[in-house]
């Protein structure tokens, strides 16, 4: 056989219409939009991800203020839980801070200026020196000042002329500060 033999003629393919073409064509693109594109589902993943991540950071927000207030917390009930143990003691030494008072304030004049009352004056000096340095400071209690439970502790509720109900008279016994706290009432005679 010769090489013109071996050749195989192809025939054309059938045409289609025009009709058949755009039927495929539409079939196509009803097929692509009936299916989520893989940008699509990228997306929907990338929204899904970063929804996530603000749930996460937020959540990590969250415990790190938790966090940080807790400290706070701590570190001032730590403070508070010293402060009164150091209350407690420091109430303790009143009475005698109020005896050492009460004997710098009787002394005769011919003592004040004996080299023993000057011994005792610097102690006194020393003693509110130390308890300045724990935080302890006394209340100024004035007559006329207007009585406050919260701070003065009435001794006695007595008639007077010169102050009106509810002023305090006289202070009887100094009260002390604590920092903001009360550590002892002011003794103080009030008007009624």
């Amino acid at each position: 056989m010769s090489e013109a033999q071996d050749i195989i003629v192809q025939e054309p393919p059938e045409e289609q219409s025009i009709e058949e073409k755009e039927e495929q064509i539409v079939s196509f693109v009803r097929e692509a939009a009936a299916q989520p594109s893989e940008l699509e589902a990228l997306r929907e993943e990338l929204d899904k991800a970063k929804a996530q991540a603000i749930e996460y950071l937020d959540g990590w927000q969250r415990s790190r203020a938790e966090l940080a207030n807790a400290r706070k917390r701590f570190e001032k009930e730590r403070g508070e839980a010293g402060q009164l143990a150091n209350g407690t003691l420091l109430r303790k030494l009143l009475p005698a801070l109020d005896d050492l008072d009460r004997a710098m304030n009787t002394v005769p004049p011919d003592l004040a200026d004996h080299p023993w009352m000057n011994g005792i004056a610097l102690v006194q000096r020393k003693f509110l020196t130390a308890l300045e340095s724990a935080g302890v400071k006394p209340m100024t209690v004035q007559p006329g000042d207007q009585f406050d439970p919260a701070v003065h502790e009435a001794v006695t509720h007595e008639e007077n002329e010169n102050h009106k109900e509810g002023e305090i008279i006289a202070e009887v016994q100094k009260g002390y500060w604590l920092g903001e706290q009360v550590l002892r009432p002011a003794l103080v005679r009030v008007a009624k």
